[in-house]
């Protein structure tokens, strides 16, 4: 990356120290706050970064923040599409609720509830149902001009109903081994659930970033005007964008309630859709659309999950967790704030004296005093 501004002889440009070109990356702060966060576990809890072997499992606080952090990199995965154009999903909490609901009333319902087929077949009608509520999104967005905070809103309120008429206001408990591997399993020693999330990052990445798919996204929230004029068809990009942030809610749903083997209609997914958020703006993603960073919401995600681990390390009492946890973003937001730190740069150049001028000042006075 070279430093535009840095020209030398002839008006070449020159590159910019290593150090200079590795802080302006973007995903830099991602990182540094998560190994900031990393570390200061490590403080309190020595063995933190410790991963062991035990029945052929990989075990840790590691893996606990990456097997439990899964669903959430899921949601932020298809929030990032989302705010890349320009809009937002607050129903993705409620999509969760609802594919964990259907999944495992399905199971429940079955004459072989612990066949592969029957955990296919929920799977198959979980994901479905929520690419129909992407497609409700993106069709009310894209055709009928709804603001996307206030199309998802309905869904966010609605659907957290309709999972507990689903659920009928109860906890759906499913005794499945096939199911409880997605959320709860082990495969190649790693948790399932942790390779499932790969995979899907590293689909989403391929097809974003080696096809032109991610520049009409970015074109279409960077300058819709624009995009328009040259024949870009927005409506199409903006309804698949919410199809695909459904269908990365209804997987983390799957995940969530596997893992626990029950479906729970109130708290399932419970505010996941600001974590989501959350996620994504510490990534680096602006909310205004535009540019995205798959690979900064992803630690953006991992950081979310690594301070509620932190939270729970240091002994935070549970009514003080949500303050907490607030605190800490605005912390970490400010810290990768290019105007904040810019800010403060210029307020310590300020408040720093400058030799020369000192110097000069301190003649002047001489010269007062003995002219």
């Amino acid at each position: 990356m070279t430093a535009p501004d840095d020209t030398g002889a002839g008006g070449r440009p020159v590159r910019a120290p290593a150090a200079r070109r590795l802080i302006e990356h973007r995903l830099f702060w991602p990182a540094a706050v998560l190994a900031a966060l990393l570390v200061g576990n490590v403080v309190f809890t020595h063995d933190f970064l410790a991963v062991r072997v035990q029945n052929g499992h990989l075990y840790g606080s590691l893996i606990d923040v990456l097997q439990f952090g899964a669903p959430l990199i899921l949601v932020s995965l298809g929030m990032t599409l989302v705010i890349a154009t320009r809009g937002i999903d607050l129903s993705v909490g409620s999509t969760v609720a609802i594919a964990g609901a259907l999944a495992c009333e399905h199971i429940a319902t079955a004459k072989d509830p612990g066949s592969v087929s029957t955990v296919l077949s929920a799977i198959a009608v979980a994901v479905g149902v929520a690419a129909g509520i992407g497609l409700l999104n993106g069709f009310l967005v894209a055709r009928l001009g709804v603001q996307p905070i206030v199309a998802t809103l309905v869904l966010m309120v609605a659907g957290r109903g309709v999972a507990q008429l689903i659920t009928d206001g109860q906890i759906i408990s499913v005794s499945s081994s096939a199911y409880k591997m997605i959320g709860g399993g082990y495969w190649l020693t790693l948790p399932f659930a942790v390779l499932l999330a790969a995979v899907l990052v590293a689909v989403t990445s391929l097809v974003t970033r080696r096809t032109a798919l991610g520049l009409l996204i970015e074109s279409v929230g960077g300058n819709p005007v624009a995009s328009r004029l040259v024949g870009i068809r927005a409506a199409g990009l903006l309804v698949m964008v919410y199809v695909v942030s459904a269908v990365c809610a209804a997987v983390a749903g799957l995940m969530i309630s596997s893992n626990v083997s029950s479906a729970d209609g109130n708290n399932a997914g419970l505010w996941i859709e600001l974590d989501a958020i959350l996620a994504v703006v510490i990534g680096g993603t602006a909310l205004t659309g535009g540019r995205f960073s798959l690979g900064g919401t992803v630690l953006g995600a991992l950081t979310i999950q690594t301070l509620s681990t932190t939270i729970y390390t240091l002994g935070v009492p549970p009514e003080t967790t949500l303050v907490f946890k607030a605190l800490v973003v605005i912390v970490v937001c400010l810290v990768q704030s290019p105007a904040f730190r810019a800010r403060l740069s210029r307020r310590r150049r300020t408040a720093a004296p400058d030799p020369a001028s000192a110097a000069d000042d301190l003649t002047a006075r001489r010269q007062e005093v003995h002219p």
